[in-house]
């Protein structure tokens, strides 16, 4: 694949970026480890497979892909995070669809990737638009027309922003003793998941921070995912200079586990984004449960945590060990008393961002997280803990359980509930 011959879909860097996952493919053995670990094709002959629209495919692409079962790909990042050879399968899979889209990109995968103007649409009439999210005939209109599946997972308005919290909130009792730290919300910590945001917060006050919440944009996550690369592009160099406002050389602290991973990695190593101003964001910036598990290590989190009785079930999305940092939130919920953390041993949840918004494609998603939905109503039918967004929305939607960050039991077991 070549994308300066592909009507322009990518530039400089995202050509860049291309040439380094096909750099990655000749080290492909044809082993099938990413095949057997892929969640899609494990439950739909529509998606061949990580391995022959990968490395296979791609040797036999020119602009435009040769089999487009690829865009039955989730994205879900295991093929590159099981794959012995380090070939960058996922990466050379995402490249390839924007190049495929690049000339008839859906309204709709436009329209779904608009997130932070969703927030700002929803939010000053929120009781509407949630009665009208779950009212089933206008679903079904929104299905026929848009191509969201009527049954798909919405997110829920709030009547306050974070930001509009940030402005009438009293000022913190306790004074900073450790330095600042800059907070990124993401969109969704911004208009929908607020009360993460909070508690995100609280609890780093709580530990003696002075927190700075600049203000800031949406990552473009949504829009790489659907292959807008040029829009998510200018969307992320925008954040990043918003975030380094926020204060040169401090930590950047996020709950969004999803919009962390795309300043992390995803913007480098799908998009190609090779800029100054990314590079210094995605070293200072840490998940926040990888923070507080740094700080444990280090000796400095206090662990004087209240005792919670409670076996919960936990997810690890995809997006989270795509950043190779384990599982902190483990390690942090093993530290309060009483708390029994279950691990889902599940791949996926099958929601991978907007996938499983997806008219054509909602069925796969639900046939893919089906073992988790299993799984969490069996540990806890009251509530499940997983650290992104989207996922979170899948799992409480598609099982029925209240699921939330795990931030969460933290805020409660330090008595800031």
């Amino acid at each position: 694949m070549t994308p300066h011959d592909s009507n322009n879909a990518h530039d400089n860097n995202n050509y860049a970026a291309d040439q380094v996952a096909r750099a990655s493919l000749d080290h492909c053995v044809k082993c099938n480890i990413c095949e057997t670990h892929c969640p899609v094709s494990a439950v739909t002959p529509l998606f061949s497979g990580p391995k022959f629209v990968g490395p296979q495919a791609e040797r036999y692409r020119h602009g435009e892909s040769v089999d487009h079962s690829l865009d039955y790909c989730s994205s879900c990042g295991t093929c590159t995070l099981v794959c012995p050879q380090g070939v960058q399968i996922a990466e050379l899979n995402s490249q390839a669809r924007a190049v495929m889209k690049a000339d008839h990109m859906p309204l709709r995968d436009q329209l779904i990737s608009r997130t932070t103007l969703m927030g700002m649409a929803m939010t000053p009439m929120a009781p509407v638009a949630n009665a009208a999210l779950g009212f089933k005939p206008l679903r079904m209109v929104i299905e026929k027309v848009v191509g969201i599946h009527r049954d798909a997972p919405m997110p829920t308005a709030r009547t306050q922003t974070l930001t509009g919290w940030l402005k009438k909130r009293k000022a913190p009792t306790k004074a900073p003793t450790r330095g600042s730290l800059v907070y990124f919300h993401g969109c969704a910590g911004g208009y929908f998941e607020v009360e993460t945001s909070k508690r995100s917060i609280e609890v780093l006050e709580h530990l003696g921070y002075e927190v700075i919440v600049p203000k800031q944009s949406c990552c473009g996550l949504a829009q790489q995912s659907n292959g807008l690369f040029d829009q998510a592009t200018a969307q992320i160099l925008k954040l990043c200079d918003e975030l380094r406002a926020g204060g040169k050389d401090l930590t950047i602290i996020s709950a969004s586990g999803s919009c962390t991973g795309m300043l992390k990695h995803e913007a480098h190593e799908i998009m190609g984004v090779d800029d100054s101003r990314l590079a210094d964001v995605s070293t200072r910036i840490r998940d926040i449960m990888e923070f507080l598990l740094d700080l444990h290590d280090a000796g400095e989190l206090p662990t004087n945590f209240k005792t919670i009785d409670i076996t919960v079930p936990y997810h690890a999305p995809c997006q989270l060990k795509a950043q190779g940092m384990g599982q902190p939130a483990m390690e942090v919920l093993k530290l309060i008393p009483g708390v029994k953390a279950i691990e889902s041993g599940v791949t996926c949840c099958g929601i991978a961002g907007t996938y499983g918004l997806k008219k054509e494609k909602y069925e796969i998603a639900q046939a893919v997280g089906q073992p988790l939905f299993d799984m969490v109503k069996a540990t806890n039918p009251d509530l499940a803990l997983c650290d992104t967004e989207t996922c979170r929305w899948q799992i409480a939607k598609s099982s029925g359980v209240r699921t939330e960050h795990p931030i969460y039991l933290v805020h409660q077991a330090y008595g800031l509930s």
